[in-house]
């Protein structure tokens, strides 16, 4: 019994199921009982955000995103892992030796994420092929027809990340932070995920719309116009952040998130609550 738990234990692992699924994702119309429902862990998320955040600044369209999230979870089950075939390494398993950059870039999920879309937008067309081609032409697998199987997981992901189904992703995190959690850290993985532009300024985006002691130990992050033609305009931009500030909780130190009537909190996933009806600025609480 023994050997056959640690035979389950390692086949998870390695199949991208490392650690307890966490986190929840569910189609548009998942809240009346039908549609789709897809869980993953906690670091899969945050990967996922990660992913689905650096396609977007660079003007990507959804489509983009699920071609490459459908790409990470089979090259690495959406983790970064350390290892690979021959020097493979990362999310999506790209090669130091093959100029895909060196060990340090490429286990670098916003660098790792970048490089795949920038190859991606090389491809002709590459928004109409079919996703196991269109990732075929980025990746160059031995196995090409194996992205088509992840493809229904990715859409629906690819939905929320971007922010086109609201309230559609929640996690439960596991661990209770030491301390405060540092704003300053918050700040700067949006700036990385999201580029300079997604903060005022001034960069003091903790300061939120009350400014002083009000807003201590929040981050308020502007919404702002749609980035690119069509994609559903300052809504669908707030709804991105809330749900990478969702996947991203754990790590960041974030206990609630609001935005457009909305709030997500660690105990009990997303509720609706009229005082916080506002859609110019996502807000994220942290631990204190």
């Amino acid at each position: 019994m023994l050997v056959a738990l640690a035979g389950y234990l390692t086949v998870q692992y390695i199949s991208g199921n490392k650690g307890v699924e966490r986190c929840t994702v569910q189609s548009a119309d998942g809240s009346a009982g039908r549609g789709r429902t897809y869980r993953l862990s906690l670091e899969q998320a945050a990967n996922a955000a990660t992913i689905s955040a650096v396609g977007t600044t660079r003007g990507m369209p959804e489509r983009a995103v699920t071609i490459a999230l459908a790409t990470a979870l089979q090259e690495s089950g959406l983790r970064n892992i350390e290892h690979g075939d021959r020097d493979s390494l990362g999310l999506f398993q790209q090669r130091p030796s093959q100029g895909w950059g060196t060990e340090k870039q490429i286990l670098d999920p916003v660098y790792s994420a970048g490089k795949f879309y920038q190859h991606l937008a090389e491809v002709p067309g590459y928004s109409r092929l079919p996703l196991t081609v269109a990732a075929q032409r980025v990746q160059r697998s031995g196995f090409p027809q194996a992205y088509a199987k992840h493809e229904p997981d990715a859409a629906l992901l690819s939905a929320a990340l971007t922010g086109r189904t609201p309230a559609a992703l929640t996690c439960t995190p596991t661990q209770t932070a030491a301390g405060p959690a540092d704003a300053a850290k918050v700040r700067s993985a949006l700036v990385r995920a999201f580029g300079k532009g997604v903060l005022p300024s001034s960069g003091k985006a903790g300061d939120g719309a009350a400014g002083g002691a009000a807003a201590a130990g929040t981050v308020s992050v502007p919404v702002k116009a749609a980035r690119t033609a069509g994609d559903g305009g300052k809504a669908q931009r707030g709804w991105e952040l809330a749900h990478w500030a969702v996947a991203q909780a754990e790590s960041l130190g974030i206990d609630e998130v609001a935005y457009a009537g909305r709030v997500w909190s660690t105990g009990s996933g997303w509720r609706t609550d009229r005082a916080e009806s506002g859609t110019t600025q996502v807000r994220m609480r942290l631990v204190h």
